[in-house]
């Protein structure tokens, strides 16, 4: 059996930038077995594999998987796939899409170079102590940003939104793998646990996600889904009207940006995210 594939940069202004992503097309008969082989044979951040296309309703159904597990929501595979269904697969190379994830339905749409997803609505979860926070990590309570708490957000996977006061913070964070997970285990509420610090520098917005994945610190080029959730977070407490760019995996040397557009009227969140994807290469998988 040979599966046509695609390699992209994902919220990546320039090739070899951005987060890697693999695209599977004709996937319908794996099984979730040999999916999850096939993305820990390649070892991105996650792969996905395309089980149905309907180029006459410009939709398509799709499945998410890390090297460990599979993902129900995750923003970078989605905006990379839906780039490579819209301008390399799909004949008319429609503007609008929809793409189906195991939490449902996502709208897409192309705006030029940018390919933008709306986001669920979220869910505010735990409050946690700052003091109690501090136990796994280097910083100290200064480095945090008093205004603001700690708090888990999911819009389909959940994260654990930290603000800090500046850029050397960020920087410089150093996490303790186990205290870490023996933290996350103790307070996280859902199955996705992961942590997604940021800072505000000279009015640009600075991020890191890092997760513990078969036991080890990983940390992600770009996160479109945690995006979501700060883009929620900054919602509710920083301004209800949010247009601004998301800079991350400046210090692991991916360079990536995630346009936000976000708006919150009464309890609705408009939560939209862009980016542009960089074409890398096309090939065929043997299984």
């Amino acid at each position: 059996m040979i599966l046509p594939f695609y390699i992209v940069d994902v919220f990546a202004e320039k090739k070899y930038a951005g987060n890697q992503l693999a695209v599977f097309l004709d996937s319908d008969n794996l099984s979730t077995e040999k999916m999850q082989q096939i993305a820990r044979e390649i070892n991105f951040a996650e792969s996905t594999f395309i089980t149905k296309i309907q180029p006459e309703n410009n939709s398509a159904t799709i499945r998410i998987f890390t090297p460990e597990k599979e993902m129900q929501f995750a923003g970078h595979p989605i905006i990379g796939t839906s780039w490579v269904l819209m301008n390399k697969i799909v004949a008319n190379n429609p503007q609008n899409f929809k793409l189906t994830v195991p939490i449902g339905q996502i709208p897409i749409q192309q705006s030029g170079d940018l390919v933008w997803l709306q986001a669920a609505q979220p869910q505010f979860l735990d409050v946690f102590s700052k003091e109690d926070f501090l136990s796994f990590n280097n910083l100290k309570n200064t480095d945090l940003e008093a205004e603001f708490p700690i708090q888990e957000v999911t819009t389909g996977s959940a994260f654990v939104i930290v603000p800090l006061q500046n850029i050397e913070a960020l920087e410089n964070l150093k996490l303790d793998l186990v205290k870490m997970t023996k933290w996350l285990l103790a307070h996280c509420k859902t199955a996705h646990r992961a942590l997604y610090f940021y800072c505000f520098d000279n009015g640009k917005l600075y991020s890191r996600m890092l997760c513990i994945e078969n036991n080890q610190l990983l940390e992600d080029a770009a996160t479109g889904s945690a995006s979501t959730c700060l883009q929620a977070f900054l919602l509710k407490y920083h301004s209800t009207e949010i247009k601004m760019v998301n800079h991350q995996g400046d210090f692991i040397n991916r360079p990536s940006q995630i346009y936000f557009d976000g708006e919150l009227v009464g309890d609705n969140f408009d939560i939209k995210i862009g980016g542009k994807t960089q074409f890398i290469a096309k090939g065929e998988w043997e299984v």
